[in-house]
């Protein structure tokens, strides 16, 4: 059993690694699904993961996964520059007109990840054939596949999460996603058959008294400032599989 949170900020590397998190997957503006994280956060965040390891998310713009010239070429400058900043893997995902995988797009970024492990991101819950595209996924080489199993929460995608893991057998990890919490994370294990759970754990922080401006982040409730990873959904849920890991060894 690994574990695996999203983060946006140091403060997120530095609780993930403190509780015990396996891997962290580092973007910018969670808000919006993730992006591509900045280089200084980049660098700054290897120095602080100890054991954990930091996945860059190459993301370069909200929307669809459906990328222009132009964009990709951003995305294969992006993976060159978080491979010399240290970082220990990358999320990514492209999708063609067709709804399924852009094969040339996807070969060019893994090839410039210089053989450090790939994972496939949410791309696949927004295609047109999450099992096509995990058969694309495995020729192509990536190491884990992150997935909600097409639905906004894990629990009501577990049916096909638990497919993908039944087609993947051993060639490649799927990675549940999709507001997994403490609460939950056993019901999914159970449901689904994964090893790997991703978790994007936040919570609203309150900031300075705003004035007639406010750059107050998207969503945040009345009276708080910009969301920041929850320390203790992080340890709760580290915990939790900790003793399924332990249990299964036992």
């Amino acid at each position: 059993m690994r574990v695996e949170i999203s983060v946006e900020s140091i403060h997120g590397v530095d609780i993930a690694a403190r509780c015990g998190a396996d891997r962290v997957e580092l973007c910018g503006a969670l808000a919006d699904g993730g992006l591509t994280p900045s280089h200084g956060l980049l660098e700054l965040a290897v120095a602080h993961s100890k054991i954990t390891e930091v996945h860059a998310l190459i993301r370069p713009r909200p929307g669809d996964f459906r990328y222009t010239r132009s964009e990709l070429a951003v995305m294969m400058r992006d993976i060159r520059a978080a491979d010399r900043a240290g970082a220990h893997g990358f999320v990514v995902g492209v999708l063609a007109s067709d709804g399924l995988l852009d094969t040339e797009a996807c070969a060019a970024l893994i090839d410039a990840a210089e053989h450090k492990p790939v994972t496939l991101h949410r791309a696949i819950d927004a295609s047109s054939s999450p099992a096509r595209v995990l058969d694309q996924a495995m020729e192509l080489g990536f190491t884990r596949v992150l997935t909600s199993g097409g639905h906004r929460w894990a629990l009501d995608g577990a049916p096909t999460i638990a497919a993908l893991v039944t087609q993947a057998s051993d060639r490649i990890t799927i990675m549940a996603c999709g507001g997994i919490r403490a609460s939950s994370a056993l019901q999914i294990i159970t449901a689904t058959g994964v090893r790997d759970i991703h978790a994007a754990v936040r919570s609203p922080v309150r900031g300075a008294e705003a004035g007639a401006v406010s750059f107050t982040g998207i969503g945040v409730p009345d009276g708080f400032d910009h969301f920041d990873t929850d320390e203790a959904e992080v340890s709760a849920l580290c915990s939790i599989v900790d003793a399924t890991r332990r249990g299964r060894h036992d």
